[in-house]
């Protein structure tokens, strides 16, 4: 009776231990299985890591391979970021001058590969960052500190342009920027706004002496209007007599003075 029962359990223990290969079997082909492949989302790219050594192949959107335990994937962001550094320089005329800077970029889709295994993923702070403050100081340098407010666009578009070529060496692509914010000293804002103050004043004189001269102009024409109607009138007067008792009668108002009687008003005007 004992040795039925050892049989049968010995029977037992080589079930349970095949199951229990069995089972690990499964779970390690699971393991391997589900790690050797995985998906890259929408605007996203996955660099190949090999024992942490960057490889050349960079995977695209969609399914990937890779050898479990041996290699890894890490997954970067290619889509428009954007950031807002500020920055500050010295115009032309050496003054202060602070500004902030909005910049949207990506990374090069193909050379994602390259950022992680030179700057890592801190290509922010390391590589966006003091590159603009660079390319802002060696713009703003070109222009007075007034000519930056008047040129705006223009300091803009050199920025973007100086700002590109530094960052592409890092395949780092800039796709637009904005200066969100010029901003000078105190003693240079009181003087720009004494100058515009002085410079409206002066356009109101010149259009006062503009209004006045019009003016003058204006009465000048009418004396000389009424000179040549009083000339006019004069003229006809000695040239006939006859205008003057016309002018009477015109202004006659039909009575006659109570001294006179029935005399008529018209004595001594010819006939």
């Amino acid at each position: 009776m004992s040795n039925v029962f050892d049989v049968e359990k010995i029977e037992s223990l080589k079930k349970i231990k095949k199951n229990f290969f069995f089972i690990t079997a499964v779970f390690v082909s699971v393991i391997i299985i589900f790690g050797s492949m995985g998906t890259i989302g929408a605007g996203e790219r996955g660099i190949l890591l090999q024992f942490g050594a960057v490889k050349d192949r960079v995977f695209d959107e969609g399914l990937y391979f890779k050898i479990p335990f041996v290699q890894q994937v890490v997954k970067i962001d290619v889509k428009m970021q954007k950031d807002e550094v500020p920055a500050s320089a010295s115009s032309k005329d050496l003054q202060i001058v602070t500004s902030k800077i909005a910049i949207n970029y990506h990374l090069s889709p193909d050379k994602v590969n390259n950022i992680w295994q030179d700057v890592g993923k801190d290509y922010n702070s390391r590589i966006i960052s003091p590159s603009i403050q660079e390319a802002v100081k060696a713009v703003t340098a070109k222009f007075t500190a007034e000519e930056l407010i008047i040129k705006r666009e223009d300091v803009k578009e050199q920025i973007k342009i100086n700002l590109a070529e530094r960052l592409i060496k890092n395949n780092i692509v800039v796709d637009e920027i904005n200066i969100t914010a010029f901003d000078f000293s105190q003693s240079f804002n009181e003087a720009i706004e004494a100058k515009v103050t002085a410079e409206q004043l002066k356009l109101k004189a010149e259009r006062d002496l503009e209004r006045i001269k019009i003016e003058a102009d204006q009465k000048v024409v009418e004396a000389e209007g009424k000179a040549k109607a009083i000339k006019t009138e004069a003229q006809a007067l000695m040239s006939n007599p006859q205008v003057v008792e016309l002018r009477w009668i015109e202004k006659w108002d039909g009575k006659v003075p109570a001294y006179w009687g029935s005399a008529s008003p018209f004595i001594g005007i010819n006939k």
